[in-house]
């Protein structure tokens, strides 16, 4: 469960790290800046690139392991916020 969980996170991260350097709006310095770059090209809107920061955040977790993993939390990501990349594939398609 963690790990597609992971997975999903990390395609819209790669998603975004591929779109950025045509738009040139400038490097990211963290993973979730990549987010508030497509903010500022204009191809997300501010809520959804904070949505998908914290979605970010979330990942490293996963990832890092920072802390013992709570799966109460990665239950609650998957029922209530995961739905909430759906929104980012859309916006990527209208602008493809």
């Amino acid at each position: 469960m963690e790990h597609t969980l992971q997975l999903a996170i990390q395609a819209a991260l790669d998603v975004a790290s591929n779109i950025l350097p045509d738009l040139r709006p400038g490097e990211p310095a963290t993973n979730r800046a990549l987010f508030d770059l497509l903010v500022k090209a204009g191809w997300v809107s501010r809520e959804l690139g904070e949505i998908l920061a914290d979605l970010t955040g979330f990942r490293n977790v996963l990832v890092h392991g920072y802390t013992e993993v709570n799966l109460g939390i990665v239950l609650d990501v998957l029922v209530n916020r995961l739905g909430n990349l759906e929104p980012f594939v859309d916006a990527i398609r209208r602008r493809l």
